[in-house]
């Protein structure tokens, strides 16, 4: 048996501050094998989650603490929708389905979500990273993810 305690939620907000990515995963499921991953990520308003898709698979976040914001892109990197999460949000919970371009905007620090994804992990095929958006540590990354804060739905990703 797992148990997710408050203690664990701490450990891991301190694991997320102390990280350069200002995150932290904590797996559930015992191996990438597994055909249900499901994992908790803690997360600072720092964090930056590249825009990305996955291609054949959905995925289900749950938010147990802080807040977020889920971004939707389409294929011309246009923000076709935005939607609030956690405290405050009225909304705790999202599903994406495959194919659909997505960040995450994280509000409060020690944001925890649970994310539960079809398995078996595949580092290959399990995203797909949007072209048009830096990667983590590049000196783009900390515009994007100031652009990202206040981007509405109809504003395009520089």
């Amino acid at each position: 048996m797992k148990l997710i305690s408050e203690g664990l939620l701490e450990e891991l907000a301190a694991a997320a501050s102390a990280s350069p990515r200002a995150r932290t995963h904590y797996n559930l499921h015992e191996s990438p094998a597994d055909l249900v991953q499901r994992y908790l990520v803690v997360a600072n308003r720092g964090s930056y989650f590249r825009p990305h898709r996955h291609t054949t698979r959905a995925e289900l976040a749950l938010i147990l603490r802080g807040a977020l914001d889920l971004i939707v892109f389409d294929e011309s990197r246009r923000v076709t929708a935005r939607y609030a999460f956690g405290t405050g949000a009225g909304n705790i919970a999202y599903e994406n389905g495959p194919g659909i371009w997505h960040s995450v905007i994280v509000n409060r620090d020690a944001t925890t979500f649970l994310e539960v994804k079809q398995g078996p992990y595949d580092p290959a095929t399990a995203s797909e990273f949007a072209p048009w958006a830096p990667a983590e540590g590049e000196p783009g990354a900390a515009r994007f993810l100031e652009w990202a804060r206040r981007a509405a739905p109809g504003a395009r990703a520089p």
